[in-house]
């Protein structure tokens, strides 16, 4: 008999990520587990990478919330709303949170589960499930997913993080062999109080440049392309990279020898992959969202509380031992 499970988790990138052991806990402690996944469209490549995620389910929210109440809008909602319903499911799993995640969970047919008043980070949240869950509120995502996974299921969970992206690592095992070593950078972010200054990571460049390493430079958008084609500028050995999907991204990083980038869900990413990576903290704090990996990882930094160029280095000199 299966157990059919749709889990709620829309966004962000670093979010879902952290989301991908839990899914391999269920995988691992459900043996009859059928698990489906309602997740943004934009981020829809992510649980569709985990090879225990059955069916991928698609949410515009972010796209919808521009024009909420247009004829289009309001056709697509009532679409979803329709597919939702017509699901029979045994357990829905909102492992966000928030009232938006809890309109979705709503719809859906099955015993709905989901964090506690004290544990929500929207506690209203709590008072839509059948269900509550408490997981302690600070302590590494990874940490807390697993744990509402492991409450809701009636496991107990052993054992490092498992991704689930060994398709990835397997395949960059063999590009490795027959490319130039590279390390990847992400010196850009949504917020400018997250930007690190360019004297540290001009720094940051001759050391990687010195250890015989390409620099390939990540950017999402028009200005941080912009940005980054200055940082790197006159150095021949750096390329900054056109906007690439989530997929490609993952496959870039996958390849690489070492990450360095600020707080975001690549360098996020890059950790869940495998590789050495160092995660500069300048507006957010690592305590609830450290970097996590079965290689080297550095947070550094706080919130309000830059790491130093020293600092940074020292983790370089670590991580490529």
């Amino acid at each position: 008999m299966t157990t059919k499970i749709l889990i709620v988790r829309t966004s962000s990138l670093g979010d879902l990520i952290h989301m991908l052991p839990a899914i391999s806990d269920i995988a691992r402690y459900v043996s009859d587990a059928q698990i489906d996944w309602l997740v943004e469209d934009s981020f829809a490549q992510i649980p569709a990478w985990h090879p225990a995620v059955n069916e991928v389910i698609r949410v515009a929210h972010r796209r919808w919330r521009k024009a909420w109440w247009s004829a289009e809008v309001r056709a697509e909602r009532r679409t979803l709303e329709q597919d939702l319903r017509a699901r029979r499911y045994d357990i829905v799993l909102d492992m966000q949170a928030l009232l938006k995640s809890v309109w979705l969970t709503r719809m859906a047919s099955g015993i709905k589960h989901g964090l506690g008043f004290t544990s929500a980070r929207e506690p209203l949240a709590s008072f839509f499930y059948d269900v509550r869950h408490r997981v302690k509120f600070w302590q590494p995502a990874v940490t807390r997913q697993r744990e509402l996974a492991a409450a809701t299921f009636g496991y107990t969970y052993e054992g490092e993080p498992d991704f689930g992206l060994h398709a990835f690592e397997d395949e960059a095992r063999v590009l490795r062999t027959h490319e130039d070593a590279y390390a990847v950078i992400m010196p850009s972010a949504s917020r400018d109080d997250k930007l690190w200054p360019v004297e540290d990571w001009h720094a940051v460049f001759d050391h990687l440049t010195e250890q015989g390493l390409q620099l390939k430079i990540l950017s999402g958008n028009d200005a941080e392309m912009r940005r980054a084609q200055e940082l790197v500028a006159g150095r021949s050995n750096a390329l900054v990279l056109p906007r690439m999907d989530l997929t490609e991204a993952a496959r870039c990083l996958a390849g690489s020898r070492l990450m360095v980038g600020l707080d975001s869900g690549l360098t996020h990413l890059s950790a869940a992959l495998g590789r050495p990576t160092i995660g500069i903290y300048k507006a957010s704090t690592p305590v609830r969202t450290p970097l996590v990996g079965s290689s080297f990882t550095a947070s550094l930094g706080d919130r309000g509380k830059s790491p130093t160029q020293e600092t940074v280095l020292g983790a370089l000199i670590d991580a490529l031992r």
